[in-house]
């Protein structure tokens, strides 16, 4: 039975009723109607909240209340911890403050005790308070606007919203609790299902972010000490790279419905047609096929992380798409070595084979380099004679398209530095052949540009990584890009609904025996 509650409406919710009355007054009052609209959404918003704090507060007592009945009548067990230890000392009035989106509140409740043992509060659990003074409300409240700008920021839309409840420091601590349960949330998620036929996409990149020295690889902290201070006190002199910057790693798993094409969907060579070598193949010149579309992507990025660490928590993720293997599973890349040999060992050790693909706009942008050697800025001759090139390549044509640039180059008298580029795009292709092959990606309908993980570069780093004069602190910077990838994956929602269940875990389930009632 439940212990007789005498309490009302109008008698627990005294206070914050009151405040509404008062405030429904001051707006009553004739005097009120010599507001302009702004000035009475301001006297709404500012009074307002105050409305809010004292019904959040009322309510709290309210259960403070009914919690000392309930134990007085005998109605809940006394607690026993993990320790096997029962507490069976009650403390009535035990208070403790809590920071919310409303402004701050105090909380009273029992202290269940017992000797050489910590004191349990069954309270505490029952509401699912923080470990600290800031209410769940108010760290996701910090994350929405430390993802999207900095914070300083943070601190004055809070505080104009909220009230002085956080400092910049204490925003930036919450910040990174806040993200501590990424990576079990991604182990728990279902992939949407996908059929056999649907195209596996995987695709990795690199970007770095300017650090705090101390925050820097241990390698790169060496290098910039090596070279010493730079030519200028204020900036970088021209050509002059100081070791500021740690790589962040970044993957990208999505699913794409193969788009067959040619290789004049992707590269036209008439006047009204482009020739920029995109390999987005989502022109609309007629007859033009557009590309696969991705699907279901799935972001990440970290700077605490290795490349080696990301590539494997994207096979994960891969992993559970297609658990069997039944799928073609495509991987794009720069270019860049490393990563090859990684994503190689990864697929070996796996068991699943993997079809490399090399960035078409790199290609690209290694003939653009080269056809500046035969042309000069701003002759329109450079841009169809780089969709030749492309052309060619595109439909497996490379070994002729290799030696006709070298003997162009030959016959051009390029030596030195002059032919650099020449050498450069030669032997980069080269070197790429075994993943050049586009004319079985553009027949099996694969993607063979890494626009997805570009953008995410653009979008997870530069637009709020690389804000003007911002270097980063290695916990911050790992929890903010974190956190932008799960907003960026639309997952935010979803994720604080399992972070906060995470917490009621470790903050109060871990801390008493099996069967306990966390009630109050």
């Amino acid at each position: 039975m439940e212990p007789h509650d005498v309490a009302t409406v109008e008698t627990a919710f005294a206070s914050s009723l009151m405040a509404f009355a008062d405030l429904a007054g001051h707006l009553f009052d004739p005097g009120a109607e010599r507001l302009d609209h702004a000035a009475l959404e301001e006297v709404i918003d500012h009074r307002g909240r105050e409305v809010l704090r004292l019904l959040l507060q009322d309510h709290l007592d309210l259960r403070a209340i009914r919690e000392e009945a309930a134990a007085t009548a005998g109605l809940h067990p006394l607690p026993t911890g993990t320790d096997a230890i029962t507490r069976t000392r009650r403390e009535k009035g035990r208070r403790r403050q809590l920071a919310t989106v409303f402004g701050m509140v105090e909380i009273t409740r029992i202290a269940y005790r017992a000797s050489r043992a910590p004191d349990l509060h069954p309270f505490d659990a029952a509401l699912n308070l923080p470990a600290g003074l800031h209410s769940h409300g108010l760290r996701r409240r910090c994350v929405q606007e430390a993802v999207r700008g900095s914070f300083d920021q943070v601190v004055t839309t809070v505080t104009a919203t909220c009230g002085p409840v956080v400092a910049k420091r204490q925003a930036r601590g919450l910040v990174a609790a806040a993200a501590v349960d990424v990576a079990a949330f991604y182990d728990h998620r279902i992939a949407a299902p996908a059929g056999d036929d649907t195209v596996l996409v995987l695709t990795f990149d690199a970007k770095g972010v300017v650090m705090v020295p101390g925050s820097l690889r241990e390698a790169t902290r060496k290098k910039a000490q090596a070279k010493g201070a730079g030519v200028y006190r204020t900036r970088l002199a021209s050509g002059e790279k100081r070791g500021r910057k740690r790589m962040a790693q970044m993957a990208a798993v999505y699913d794409a419905e193969p788009a067959v094409r040619r290789p004049h969907d992707i590269i036209r060579l008439t006047a009204d047609e482009d020739t920029s070598g995109s390999g987005s193949g989502s022109g609309s010149g007629s007859g033009r096929r557009t590309g696969p579309r991705a699907r279901g992507k799935w972001l990440t990025a970290s700077l605490s992380r290795s490349a080696k660490q990301v590539v494997a928590e994207a096979f994960d993720r891969a992993q559970d798409r297609d658990p069997h293997h039944r799928r073609t599973w495509v991987v794009l890349l720069d270019g860049d070595n490393h990563q090859i040999d990684l994503v190689t060992a990864e697929a070996k050790r796996r068991e699943v084979e993997v079809h490399l693909v090399v960035d078409f706009v790199h290609v690209s942008e290694y003939l653009w380099r080269c056809a500046w050697c035969f042309f000069t800025s701003g002759q329109q001759e450079a841009e169809r004679w780089v969709g030749v090139q492309l052309l060619g390549i595109l439909s497996g044509r490379l070994e002729a398209t290799l030696t006709a640039i070298r003997q162009q180059a030959a016959a051009a008298g390029l030596t030195g530095q002059q032919g650099k580029p020449v050498r450069e795009a030669v032997g980069y292709l080269e070197a790429k052949r075994p993943y050049l092959d586009y004319p079985a990606a553009l027949e099996q309908g694969w993607p063979i540009a890494t626009g997805v993980i570009e953008g995410a570069a653009r979008h997870l780093i530069a637009d709020r990584m690389d804000l003007c004069g911002a270097r980063w602190g290695l916990a911050e910077a790992e929890a903010v890009l974190v956190l932008r990838a799960v907003e960026a994956n639309g997952d935010m929602d979803a994720y604080f609904q399992f972070h906060i269940g995470q917490e009621l875990v470790r903050n109060h389930q871990a801390r008493y025996q099996d069967g306990y009632g966390l009630t109050a």
